[in-house]
Formats: C-alpha cells, structure tokens, sequence
C-alpha cells in the first residue's frame, strides 16, 4: 500500500492548505523530483518490502497532492517504473488525483497514457459546478470544462470519483440540490461516478481563506445550513443506489475505495514524497510508528514517532467509527470507559449492525453529521 505525494499545483485554491508548490506547465523542478522519489525509494527499500511483506497489506498505488495531473507524462511513467521496481502491484486499485483543466487540456491521449501505465481509478477535484463560486474557490476550471472532463474519462476503463464541497454560505440549498442533480444524471446519458466524496468546507489556518477569516473578512456558513445540505447530500445519494459507507465517502456497491478504507482501518502504508506521511508496524507487529517527510520538493528530511498506547486507541476508535461498518462490539467496548457505549446506544448515536457472534457497533447515518461530537465521548 502505497501513497506518493506530488507537490505542485497550477495554481492555490482558497480553501487548501496541503503543501505545493506553484508550477509551471513544463517546470524543470519535475525531473529533480523524479529523482529525489528515486533516492527516498532507495533509501527505504528495506521498510518499503517490510510494509509490503505485512499479512494485511493491500495492493493499492494512490498518487495524489497537490495536483498530479499536471505532470507530463513523461514524468508520470518515470513515477510508475519506480513504483513497480519497489513494489511491484498486481491488479490492484490504482488511483490519480487529477483536475478537469488538465483532462480537457491535455485531452485523451493524455488519459490513455495514465491507462497504459496501469491506472484504473481516477479521483477529480469537481468541488462545484457553479461558475461563480469556482471562480471564489481559484479552481481553474469551470463547470463546462468539468463536464467535458467526465465525458472524456467515461471513455476509458476507468472508476471516477468526484469531489465535492458543500457548506459555503454562497451556496444555497437549491443550488446544492442542483449541483447533486447534475451529477448523478450528467449529460449525454452517461453512467453517473461510480464513487463520490463530499466534504463539508473546513476553515484552514494556513489557507488564504484562514487568513480572510482572521481578518474578519469572511464568515463561515452556519451549522444549519451545513445540516441542511449534509441530509440532501445523504438522501440524493440514498436514492441513486450509493453506499454511504464512510462520512464523507459514498459509492456504488463494490467501488469503494480500497486505498483509503485501508487508512480507516489502520493498515501499514508508506507515504513517499515531501510532505507525504507513513504508518509502519513496530517489532510487535501493532501499527504505532508515525513517519513523515519534510515540506520541500527535495532533499527533504524524515521525521517520526511511536505512537503511545493511547494514541492507538484513539485512532482505533475514531478511524473505525468513520465507517458504516464500524467496530466489533467487544473491540469498541475493551477501547472505551464502562458505560460510555451503552450511554450512546440509549440515545441513538450508536446502534448495533449485524448478529452475534460478529456483532458491530457503529454511528448511524442519520448521526453521521455529529460524528466528531459522539466520538469525544468515547476518547
């Protein structure tokens, strides 16, 4: 299970705060990159087969950033060919995040490039399909160019997942139920994604929208209305057959993703690139050591920690509570103070799922909005 961080970006949405760095579209920094992924690689060879040697280990590959479609794809396949030299995948799941810009852009031989060199899922950052609050997000594209992009990928065999956000006080309910509309039903009669995540918009500190926001130059919309669009997204996505699966995750039964419902289970992983973060097993075999990069496109440092018995537990808890499969019963109850799960049964913000002898305790969808707050009652 692998993650490669590529750190660049045409340009800075005003919500984000991952690290990147602005590029050009032909920037010589690429190839330095290429070659600081090569030495890292050569340098954790050793973890690197360890992680991949794991009995839980699952065969994924999930480049992400930044925005890695804006490398060539010259650079790309010098990526996959060291990939596939340190850990060879089989027929795994193998996801690219991509902007529409650069789909359209670029155009199919692009995305047959990204096919050939064994990519069968592609993540687009859509985030709205208003003009104007694109525009207010700095994304490069516009909705025309989104739809463009979808109809380009659906041309290849390939799963989409659409990114989205809601919660902006710009954004009315019905232009949400619209934007939702639109894409489950998109033009031409084409197959809706096959997998979607929605994110309620979260204030960054580093992000130039934090700093707005420090200035009092922006207000965050209110909890209402974060409800309000949180059960639309909930109910649209019900009725169009998605598995509501994780908080933020929805998807046509069997096209979950697999990569990242890893994370929520606390399988090891590497993370390769700057900025990028590992989760190794120690000598006991428990997955407690905490490994990241250093923000700078190369010669970045390594950093690390052990997690402490409480950190697991912590994690354990809330990564699996994310899910709509949740934990198993005794598992949850063996994590938490005496008391705490009945407590929550009684009121509804957990419920049972599934029979003994496998029963699973889990937050119910309908508790999904207030699942930080159910959460901290069990840390």
């Amino acid at each position: 299970m692998i993650y490669l961080h590529v750190p660049f970006c045409r340009s800075f949405c005003t919500y984000c705060d991952f690290y990147s760095e602005r590029c050009a579209r032909d920037d010589g920094r690429f190839d330095t990159f290429v070659d600081a992924i090569a030495a890292e690689i050569r340098s954790r060879r050793e973890e690197i087969a360890a992680c991949l040697a794991a009995p839980d280990n699952v065969d994924t590959w999930y480049i992400g950033g930044g925005t890695p479609s804006v490398l060539p794809l010259s650079v790309f396949r010098r990526l996959c060919g060291l990939l596939g030299e340190a850990a060879p995948r089989g027929t795994g799941e193998f996801t690219v995040e991509v902007n529409p810009e650069d789909i359209v852009e670029k155009g199919p031989a692009y995305v047959q490039g990204l096919v050939e060199a064994g990519v069968n899922r592609i993540s687009m950052g859509v985030q709205s399909l208003d003009d104007g609050i694109l525009r207010w997000m700095n994304r490069r594209h516009d909705a025309a160019r989104a739809a463009a992009a979808f109809r380009l990928l659906r041309s290849f065999p390939v799963d989409i997942s659409v990114d989205l956000i809601f919660g902006l006080p710009q954004c009315s309910d019905d232009l949400w139920k619209e934007t939702l509309d639109r894409v489950l039903n998109p033009s031409g009669g084409l197959r809706p994604p096959e997998h979607i995540s929605a994110y309620q918009l979260t204030l960054e500190a580093g992000s130039a929208l934090g700093v707005r926001a420090a200035k009092g130059q922006w207000q965050e919309a209110t909890e209402e209305q974060c409800r309000r669009q949180y059960d639309l997204l909930c109910d649209a996505l019900g009725r169009a057959g998605y598995r509501h699966y994780e908080v933020s995750n929805f998807a046509l039964p069997g096209h979950e993703a697999v990569h990242n419902s890893a994370y929520w289970r606390r399988v090891p992983y590497i993370g390769l690139g700057p900025g990028a973060h590992s989760l190794l097993a120690s000598p006991d075999g428990i997955p407690r050591r905490r490994c990241w990069n250093s923000c700078q496109v190369t010669d970045y440092a390594r950093e690390g920690e052990i997690l402490s018995e409480e950190d697991v537990r912590t994690e354990r808890i809330m990564l699996g509570l994310r899910t709509d499969t949740g934990l198993p019963e005794a598992s949850l109850r063996a994590l938490t103070a005496p008391g705490a799960v009945d407590r929550l049964l009684a009121s509804g913000a957990l419920a049972y799922a599934g029979t003994a002898p496998d029963r699973r305790i889990r937050i119910p969808e309908s508790h999904f909005f207030t699942s930080d707050a159910i959460l901290l009652e069990l840390v």
